[in-house]
Protein backbone atom coordinates (compact mmCIF):
# COMPACT_ATOMS: atom_id res chain seq x y z
CA UNK A 1 0.00 0.00 0.00
CA UNK A 2 2.84 2.36 0.94
CA UNK A 3 4.59 1.68 -2.39
CA UNK A 4 1.38 2.32 -4.28
CA UNK A 5 0.83 5.56 -2.32
CA UNK A 6 4.35 6.79 -3.18
CA UNK A 7 3.77 5.88 -6.83
CA UNK A 8 0.49 7.78 -6.85
CA UNK A 9 2.12 10.84 -5.28
CA UNK A 10 4.91 10.66 -7.84
CA UNK A 11 2.39 10.61 -10.68
CA UNK A 12 0.70 13.70 -9.25
CA UNK A 13 3.80 15.69 -8.28
CA UNK A 14 6.06 14.97 -11.28
CA UNK A 15 3.93 16.82 -13.87
CA UNK A 16 3.62 19.76 -11.47
CA UNK A 17 7.40 19.92 -11.09
CA UNK A 18 7.88 19.77 -14.85
CA UNK A 19 5.28 22.49 -15.42
CA UNK A 20 6.91 24.62 -12.77
CA UNK A 21 10.34 24.14 -14.31
CA UNK A 22 9.00 25.14 -17.70
CA UNK A 23 7.00 28.15 -16.51
CA UNK A 24 8.01 31.27 -18.43
CA UNK A 25 9.47 34.13 -16.43
CA UNK A 26 6.99 37.02 -16.54
CA UNK A 27 8.62 40.41 -17.13
CA UNK A 28 7.49 43.82 -18.34
CA UNK A 29 9.36 46.19 -20.63
CA UNK A 30 8.27 49.83 -20.56
CA UNK A 31 8.97 51.62 -23.83
CA UNK A 32 10.24 55.17 -24.14
CA UNK A 33 7.25 56.47 -26.09
CA UNK A 34 3.92 55.46 -27.60
CA UNK A 35 3.73 52.30 -29.72
CA UNK A 36 5.33 52.77 -33.13
CA UNK A 37 8.04 51.22 -35.33
CA UNK A 38 10.68 52.94 -33.21
CA UNK A 39 10.20 49.86 -30.99
CA UNK A 40 9.60 47.26 -33.69
CA UNK A 41 12.25 44.87 -32.41
CA UNK A 42 10.33 44.32 -29.18
CA UNK A 43 7.08 43.59 -31.02
CA UNK A 44 8.86 41.22 -33.41
CA UNK A 45 10.51 39.35 -30.53
CA UNK A 46 7.10 38.86 -28.91
CA UNK A 47 5.07 38.19 -32.07
CA UNK A 48 7.50 35.66 -33.54
CA UNK A 49 7.89 33.74 -30.27
CA UNK A 50 11.51 34.73 -29.68
CA UNK A 51 10.81 35.73 -26.09
CA UNK A 52 8.78 32.57 -25.60
CA UNK A 53 11.67 30.44 -26.86
CA UNK A 54 13.89 32.15 -24.30
CA UNK A 55 11.52 31.12 -21.51
CA UNK A 56 10.07 34.61 -21.10
CA UNK A 57 6.51 35.90 -20.91
CA UNK A 58 7.07 39.53 -21.91
CA UNK A 59 4.52 42.30 -21.44
CA UNK A 60 5.39 45.19 -23.79
CA UNK A 61 3.98 48.46 -22.49
CA UNK A 62 4.02 51.89 -24.20
CA UNK A 63 5.65 54.83 -22.48
CA UNK A 64 5.14 58.56 -22.89
CA UNK A 65 4.78 61.54 -20.55
CA UNK A 66 2.44 59.69 -18.17
CA UNK A 67 4.61 56.57 -17.94
CA UNK A 68 8.27 57.62 -17.70
CA UNK A 69 10.36 54.49 -18.00
CA UNK A 70 13.03 55.42 -15.44
CA UNK A 71 10.46 55.96 -12.69
CA UNK A 72 8.43 52.90 -13.64
CA UNK A 73 11.41 50.55 -13.52
CA UNK A 74 13.13 52.18 -10.52
CA UNK A 75 9.86 51.75 -8.63
CA UNK A 76 10.37 47.98 -8.77
CA UNK A 77 7.08 46.89 -10.35
CA UNK A 78 8.55 46.56 -13.85
CA UNK A 79 11.81 44.94 -14.87
CA UNK A 80 13.04 46.57 -18.10
CA UNK A 81 12.70 49.91 -19.80
CA UNK A 82 13.76 51.99 -22.78
CA UNK A 83 14.97 55.57 -22.39
CA UNK A 84 17.61 57.95 -23.72
CA UNK A 85 21.18 57.27 -22.68
CA UNK A 86 21.31 60.78 -21.20
CA UNK A 87 18.48 59.87 -18.82
CA UNK A 88 20.45 56.86 -17.54
CA UNK A 89 23.38 59.08 -16.58
CA UNK A 90 21.21 61.82 -15.10
CA UNK A 91 19.30 59.26 -13.04
CA UNK A 92 22.49 57.69 -11.73
CA UNK A 93 23.86 61.12 -10.83
CA UNK A 94 20.79 61.47 -8.61
CA UNK A 95 21.32 58.09 -6.95
CA UNK A 96 18.81 56.08 -9.00
CA UNK A 97 20.46 52.64 -9.53
CA UNK A 98 19.57 51.97 -13.17
CA UNK A 99 21.96 50.21 -15.55
CA UNK A 100 22.08 50.25 -19.36
CA UNK A 101 22.01 46.82 -21.03
CA UNK A 102 22.11 47.65 -24.75
CA UNK A 103 21.99 50.75 -26.92
CA UNK A 104 19.27 50.21 -29.52
CA UNK A 105 19.65 53.46 -31.49
CA UNK A 106 23.41 53.95 -31.54
CA UNK A 107 23.02 56.88 -33.95
CA UNK A 108 20.62 59.45 -32.54
CA UNK A 109 17.51 60.07 -34.72
CA UNK A 110 17.16 63.66 -33.49
CA UNK A 111 17.77 66.36 -36.12
CA UNK A 112 17.05 70.03 -36.72
CA UNK A 113 15.16 70.58 -39.95
CA UNK A 114 13.52 73.28 -42.02
CA UNK A 115 11.30 73.46 -45.06
CA UNK A 116 13.43 73.30 -48.19
CA UNK A 117 11.94 76.53 -49.52
CA UNK A 118 13.37 78.43 -46.53
CA UNK A 119 16.93 77.95 -47.76
CA UNK A 120 18.08 77.16 -44.21
CA UNK A 121 20.71 74.44 -44.44
CA UNK A 122 23.29 75.00 -41.69
CA UNK A 123 23.33 76.25 -38.07
CA UNK A 124 24.79 79.53 -39.33
CA UNK A 125 21.54 80.02 -41.26
CA UNK A 126 19.61 79.93 -37.96
CA UNK A 127 20.76 83.46 -37.12
CA UNK A 128 17.81 85.83 -37.19
CA UNK A 129 15.38 82.93 -37.58
CA UNK A 130 12.66 81.48 -35.34
CA UNK A 131 13.97 78.17 -34.03
CA UNK A 132 11.82 75.71 -32.11
CA UNK A 133 13.38 74.28 -28.95
CA UNK A 134 12.09 71.36 -26.89
CA UNK A 135 13.09 72.54 -23.45
CA UNK A 136 14.65 70.37 -20.78
CA UNK A 137 15.40 67.11 -22.55
CA UNK A 138 18.07 65.59 -24.76
CA UNK A 139 16.61 67.52 -27.72
CA UNK A 140 17.66 70.80 -26.10
CA UNK A 141 21.00 69.27 -25.09
CA UNK A 142 21.78 68.21 -28.66
CA UNK A 143 20.57 71.51 -30.14
CA UNK A 144 22.83 73.55 -27.85
CA UNK A 145 25.78 71.24 -28.46
CA UNK A 146 25.35 71.60 -32.24
CA UNK A 147 25.16 75.39 -32.00
CA UNK A 148 28.27 75.47 -29.82
CA UNK A 149 30.19 73.17 -32.17
CA UNK A 150 29.15 75.33 -35.13
CA UNK A 151 30.20 78.49 -33.33
CA UNK A 152 26.75 80.08 -33.56
CA UNK A 153 25.72 82.57 -30.88
CA UNK A 154 22.22 81.53 -29.81
CA UNK A 155 21.58 85.08 -28.62
CA UNK A 156 21.20 85.90 -32.31
CA UNK A 157 18.51 83.25 -32.70
CA UNK A 158 14.84 83.62 -31.73
CA UNK A 159 14.23 80.50 -29.67
CA UNK A 160 10.61 79.44 -29.24
CA UNK A 161 9.54 76.56 -26.96
CA UNK A 162 7.63 73.91 -28.90
CA UNK A 163 5.97 70.54 -28.29
CA UNK A 164 5.43 67.79 -30.86
CA UNK A 165 2.88 69.08 -33.37
CA UNK A 166 4.78 70.31 -36.46
CA UNK A 167 1.93 72.52 -37.67
CA UNK A 168 3.82 75.75 -36.70
CA UNK A 169 6.68 74.69 -39.00
CA UNK A 170 4.41 73.86 -41.90
CA UNK A 171 2.53 77.14 -41.43
CA UNK A 172 5.75 79.15 -41.42
CA UNK A 173 5.42 80.33 -37.80
CA UNK A 174 8.60 78.42 -36.86
CA UNK A 175 11.48 78.20 -39.34
CA UNK A 176 13.61 75.44 -37.79
CA UNK A 177 12.08 72.45 -36.05
CA UNK A 178 13.62 70.05 -33.48
CA UNK A 179 12.40 66.61 -34.45
CA UNK A 180 13.23 63.07 -35.40
CA UNK A 181 14.30 61.85 -38.79
CA UNK A 182 12.22 58.72 -38.15
CA UNK A 183 9.05 60.62 -37.28
CA UNK A 184 8.47 64.39 -37.74
CA UNK A 185 10.64 64.54 -40.86
CA UNK A 186 8.58 61.70 -42.34
CA UNK A 187 5.35 63.44 -41.33
CA UNK A 188 6.39 66.63 -43.13
CA UNK A 189 7.27 64.69 -46.27
CA UNK A 190 4.00 62.77 -46.13
CA UNK A 191 2.22 66.14 -46.19
CA UNK A 192 4.12 67.10 -49.34
CA UNK A 193 6.88 69.28 -47.86
CA UNK A 194 10.53 68.86 -48.85
CA UNK A 195 12.93 69.53 -45.99
CA UNK A 196 16.55 70.43 -45.28
CA UNK A 197 18.16 68.49 -42.43
CA UNK A 198 20.92 69.55 -40.07
CA UNK A 199 22.30 66.26 -38.68
CA UNK A 200 24.05 66.64 -35.29
CA UNK A 201 26.56 63.91 -36.17
CA UNK A 202 27.89 66.18 -38.94
CA UNK A 203 28.94 68.58 -36.18
CA UNK A 204 30.54 65.98 -33.95
CA UNK A 205 27.51 65.51 -31.70
CA UNK A 206 26.55 61.84 -31.47
CA UNK A 207 24.62 60.98 -28.30
CA UNK A 208 23.40 57.41 -27.78
CA UNK A 209 19.61 57.40 -28.10
CA UNK A 210 17.11 54.63 -27.15
CA UNK A 211 18.74 52.42 -24.54
CA UNK A 212 17.49 49.24 -22.90
CA UNK A 213 18.00 49.25 -19.13
CA UNK A 214 17.16 47.58 -15.84
CA UNK A 215 18.06 48.08 -12.19
CA UNK A 216 21.18 47.02 -10.32
CA UNK A 217 18.91 44.85 -8.16
CA UNK A 218 17.50 42.97 -11.15
CA UNK A 219 20.96 42.52 -12.64
CA UNK A 220 22.26 41.10 -9.36
CA UNK A 221 19.32 38.89 -8.41
CA UNK A 222 18.27 37.57 -11.84
CA UNK A 223 21.30 37.79 -14.15
CA UNK A 224 20.12 34.86 -16.28
CA UNK A 225 16.73 36.45 -16.90
CA UNK A 226 18.44 39.70 -17.86
CA UNK A 227 20.79 37.90 -20.23
CA UNK A 228 17.96 35.96 -21.89
CA UNK A 229 15.82 39.08 -22.24
CA UNK A 230 18.61 41.14 -23.82
CA UNK A 231 19.60 38.34 -26.20
CA UNK A 232 15.99 37.75 -27.29
CA UNK A 233 15.35 41.49 -27.72
CA UNK A 234 18.40 41.93 -29.91
CA UNK A 235 17.37 38.87 -31.92
CA UNK A 236 14.02 40.58 -32.44
CA UNK A 237 15.75 43.74 -33.62
CA UNK A 238 17.96 41.82 -36.05
CA UNK A 239 14.84 40.13 -37.45
CA UNK A 240 13.14 43.54 -37.82
CA UNK A 241 16.14 44.97 -39.67
CA UNK A 242 16.29 41.96 -41.98
CA UNK A 243 12.57 42.17 -42.82
CA UNK A 244 11.32 45.77 -42.37
CA UNK A 245 8.00 45.12 -44.12
CA UNK A 246 7.15 42.27 -41.79
CA UNK A 247 8.28 44.40 -38.84
CA UNK A 248 5.91 47.18 -39.92
CA UNK A 249 3.06 44.70 -40.32
CA UNK A 250 3.65 43.45 -36.79
CA UNK A 251 3.96 47.00 -35.43
CA UNK A 252 0.53 48.09 -36.65
CA UNK A 253 -1.02 45.38 -34.46
CA UNK A 254 0.02 47.48 -31.46
CA UNK A 255 -2.08 50.55 -32.24
CA UNK A 256 -5.44 51.18 -33.89
CA UNK A 257 -4.26 54.47 -35.38
CA UNK A 258 -0.95 53.20 -36.78
CA UNK A 259 -0.52 53.30 -40.57
CA UNK A 260 1.46 50.57 -42.30
CA UNK A 261 3.02 53.00 -44.78
CA UNK A 262 4.20 55.37 -42.04
CA UNK A 263 5.51 52.56 -39.83
CA UNK A 264 7.35 51.02 -42.79
CA UNK A 265 8.93 54.39 -43.60
CA UNK A 266 9.90 54.74 -39.94
CA UNK A 267 11.40 51.26 -39.90
CA UNK A 268 13.44 51.89 -43.05
CA UNK A 269 14.66 55.25 -41.73
CA UNK A 270 15.67 53.57 -38.47
CA UNK A 271 17.95 50.91 -39.94
CA UNK A 272 21.00 53.18 -40.53
CA UNK A 273 20.62 54.45 -36.96
CA UNK A 274 20.24 51.02 -35.39
CA UNK A 275 23.29 49.71 -37.21
CA UNK A 276 25.44 52.62 -38.41
CA UNK A 277 28.52 50.40 -38.82
CA UNK A 278 29.65 46.79 -38.66
CA UNK A 279 29.22 46.52 -34.89
CA UNK A 280 26.27 44.43 -33.66
CA UNK A 281 22.93 45.95 -32.78
CA UNK A 282 22.98 46.81 -29.08
CA UNK A 283 26.71 47.57 -28.98
CA UNK A 284 27.98 50.26 -26.60
CA UNK A 285 31.32 51.15 -25.07
CA UNK A 286 32.98 53.35 -22.49
CA UNK A 287 33.94 55.97 -25.08
CA UNK A 288 30.31 56.47 -26.10
CA UNK A 289 29.14 56.79 -22.52
CA UNK A 290 31.98 59.13 -21.61
CA UNK A 291 31.14 61.36 -24.59
CA UNK A 292 27.51 61.44 -23.46
CA UNK A 293 28.48 62.47 -19.93
CA UNK A 294 30.79 65.17 -21.25
CA UNK A 295 27.90 66.67 -23.25
CA UNK A 296 25.60 66.56 -20.24
CA UNK A 297 28.07 68.22 -17.90
CA UNK A 298 29.03 70.92 -20.41
CA UNK A 299 25.36 71.83 -20.87
CA UNK A 300 24.62 71.76 -17.15
CA UNK A 301 22.19 68.86 -17.45
CA UNK A 302 24.23 66.59 -15.18
CA UNK A 303 25.60 68.16 -11.99
CA UNK A 304 27.48 65.21 -10.50
CA UNK A 305 29.69 63.07 -12.76
CA UNK A 306 29.24 59.32 -12.37
CA UNK A 307 31.41 56.29 -13.07
CA UNK A 308 30.30 55.49 -16.62
CA UNK A 309 31.67 51.95 -16.34
CA UNK A 310 29.10 51.29 -13.61
CA UNK A 311 26.34 52.83 -15.76
CA UNK A 312 26.29 50.06 -18.35
CA UNK A 313 26.50 46.30 -18.56
CA UNK A 314 26.28 44.26 -21.73
CA UNK A 315 25.57 40.63 -20.82
CA UNK A 316 24.59 39.60 -24.35
CA UNK A 317 26.50 41.86 -26.72
CA UNK A 318 30.15 41.87 -25.71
Amino acid sequence: MRVRMFSLLALIIAPLLVASARADEAVTVRLKWFNQAQFAGFYVAKDKGIYKAAGLDVNVQPGGPDFPAIQMIAGGNEQFGVTGADQILIARSKGVPVVALAVIYRRNPFVLFSLAKSGIKTPADFIGKKVGVKIGGNEELIYRAVMAKAGVDTAKVTEIPVKFDITPLLAGDIEVWPGYVINEVLAAKEKGFDVNIVAPVDYGVDLYADTLFTTEKMLKEKPDVVKRFVAATLQGWNAAIAAPQEAAQITVKYGDKLSFDHELAMMKASIPLLKPDDKPVGYMDEAGWSAAQKLLIAAGFEKNPVDVNAAFSAPATQ
